[in-house]
């Protein structure tokens, strides 16, 4: 077959082509955050099973050389916790697009450790971060995350920010009863220091039974208590693919001008224009963070397949990618892994 990925090879039946690729580069993280593992953690994926340094960026590079993909972000787990991660984003940065630029490259953490790697990261090739932060209180986010890490997470934001990482998106999960009554105070934080906050409605990507619908707080019980502190109006900037809805901030005379977005996968899914795709630290690609089903690429890779092989493999287990992750039917069931072993 002939590649031509100016023209989209990653193609769905329902007309969308996926042009981003999230890259999870382990299952290993150093949190334990509630919404995401048990306390106790997770059995770890074996070494043997994990993809090495020369099969990622062998998938990366038919991503985007063979199949168009103009977009790579790495995740985990936790990605920091993977040594080799400086020498993975060089060689990817070698790359070209159908456009003739290398990929624009970014990454997906927790922020701990970053204060020493922000900088070789950016040496390397990654332009942009998006960090968790779910509080900004020192008990609270023990709680949240199971470790008393805040000071390390908030400098480990700080350092991407002096190294040029830009823009810096904070992450932060939403949930009822827990960290609620914070939404204002973070994105007070975010206006003043420039960063680019985006809540997301808690998912059922976590421990077994640890999700209830009836407790989500929802975009628009995000939204509600933002009101009452800020002056909020929708964007009038084209979303596209992104999955944030976002809202403008109004300065006052208490904080600078900015945005904030909410990503609401349950009660407002954007699963009509996703253009992802993802690879997993043992090498299955899934078309949907929610799938419960997914494409070995490391065993044909491992069995000598050619770089075409793969392509073709890949390029039909997009073709058959659900219209939506369902969420709303009755009969939906949450994929078997957790959110720490599909990646971010």
């Amino acid at each position: 077959m002939h590649f031509e990925p100016d023209k989209g090879m990653l193609r769905d039946k329902y007309g969308r082509v996926a042009r981003d690729v999230r890259v999870s580069l382990t299952d290993r993280c150093n949190l334990r955050c509630a919404y995401c593992m048990p306390a106790e953690g997770l059995d770890w994926l074996p070494t043997e099973d994990t993809l090495t340094d020369e099969e990622v960026v062998r998938l990366v590079r038919i991503a985007v050389e063979l199949l168009g993909v103009e977009e790579i972000r790495f995740t985990g787990g936790e990605p920091l916790l993977r040594r080799s991660l400086e020498d993975i984003v060089a060689e990817c940065a070698t790359l070209r697009t159908h456009k003739g630029t290398p990929p624009p490259m970014s990454i997906t953490t927790n922020g701990l450790g970053l204060d020493k790697r922000a900088e070789s990261l950016v040496e390397a090739g990654i332009s942009r971060a998006n960090i968790s932060l779910d509080s900004l209180t020192r008990e609270r986010y023990a709680q949240i995350a199971r470790r008393d890490r805040l000071h390390d997470a908030l400098r480990g934001i700080q350092a991407a920010a002096d190294a040029g990482m830009s823009p810096i998106k904070i992450n932060a999960v939403a949930m009822k009863g827990i960290n609620e009554d914070e939404v204002a105070d973070l994105l007070a934080f975010c206006l003043d220091h420039g960063y680019h906050l985006r809540f997301i409605e808690q998912m059922p990507l976590g421990p077994a039974h640890g999700w209830r619908r009836d407790q989500l707080l929802t975009q628009q019980d995000i939204l509600d208590r933002l009101s009452q502190r800020f002056e909020l109006t929708p964007s009038s900037e084209p979303r596209g693919a992104a999955p944030a809805e976002l809202w403008n901030v109004a300065e006052s005379a208490d904080h600078p001008a900015g945005d904030v977005g909410v990503i609401a996968s349950v009660t407002n899914p954007f699963c009509t224009a996703c253009d992802r795709a993802r690879l997993t630290a043992d090498g299955q690609m899934r078309t949907c963070l929610f799938a419960t089903t997914e494409t070995d690429l490391r065993t044909p890779m491992r069995d000598g397949a050619t770089d075409e092989e793969l392509a073709q493999i890949w390029i039909g287990a997009t073709w058959e990618k659900q219209a939506g992750h369902g969420m709303s039917r009755p009969d939906f069931r949450p994929p078997e892994r957790t959110m720490s072993r599909i990646g971010g």
